[in-house]
């Protein structure tokens, strides 16, 4: 399959089954979807619905059962360096400073740690953590860590994030915070994101489509355009379309079955 009308992800007809003692787990069912460039797509959906595992598959962590994915055209199986992923904890380094474990994956790869040293700057700067260079994990709090977690994916310009509850652990405030700073970011690097979340509100704030998935085994129960303007202010979730896009996914997941 060749990339077309600018798709960078498709699946089709994807299956995920986990071989158990007992018998054998259907998690995911038939998923298909095509991510364009560029876009912000957020699945919702119950727990154990398959989101994160369709998330690892999709970042080449986990092996699919059957079905088709690609990458820009090409077969998706393997981690590959255009595909960055970020989880709901940041999983810092305590022996490492903030500088250090922003630079990690160039380690990692094998480039030259001097060449993106300056990046890793810009990218603190990016990320409101100017200044936090030589400071260590424990002395962040939970929304700087995370802000030194993107910015640790972002060192090597992936042209895909894939985000699991990426905010997930933090206060509301806090949590908020971040919906609008990895706004700006989006807005700034153009990256295509794919984003996890068990909030129904941030998912429409964030994002061009939502797809909302079934319980377990996990389909696709439908996906929504979100008709709200960009780029976005915390003054979206007065306007009533916000509240409608909210009800709509709330609807599609209390039909779900």
């Amino acid at each position: 399959m060749t990339a077309q009308d600018g798709r960078i992800i498709s699946m089709r007809n994807l299956y995920k089954v986990y071989e158990t003692q007992e018998q054998p787990l259907l998690a995911l069912e038939d998923v298909t979807l095509d991510v364009r460039g560029g876009e912000f797509v957020s699945f919702v959906g119950p727990s154990g619905c398959g989101k994160s595992t369709l998330l690892n598959i999709i970042g080449g962590l986990l092996e699919l059962t059957s079905g088709e994915l690609w990458f820009k055209g090409q077969d998706q199986r393997e981690p590959r360096h255009e595909i960055g992923m970020m989880f709901q904890t940041p999983v810092l380094f305590d022996w490492r400073t903030v500088l250090d474990n922003v630079l990690l994956p160039v380690e990692i790869l094998g480039r030259d740690k001097g060449a993106y040293r300056r990046r890793a700057m810009e990218l603190l700067d990016l990320t409101g953590l100017k200044g936090f260079e030589t400071a260590y994990p424990r002395q962040l709090s939970g929304g700087m860590q995370q802000r030194v977690a993107l910015s640790r994916v972002l060192i090597y310009d992936p042209e895909v994030l894939l985000l699991d509850e990426p905010f997930g652990a933090l206060d509301e405030f806090t949590r908020e915070a971040m919906n609008l700073e990895l706004l700006r970011i989006w807005n700034t690097t153009h990256k295509t994101v794919i984003f996890v979340t068990h909030n129904i509100n941030e998912a429409v704030f964030l994002s061009d489509r939502v797809v909302v998935m079934t319980p377990r085994p996990g389909r696709i129960a439908k996906v929504l355009d979100i008709r709200l303007p960009r780029p976005r202010a915390r003054e979206a979730m007065k306007l009533p379309a916000f509240a409608e896009h909210v009800f709509d996914v709330r609807e599609v997941l209390g039909v779900a079955h």
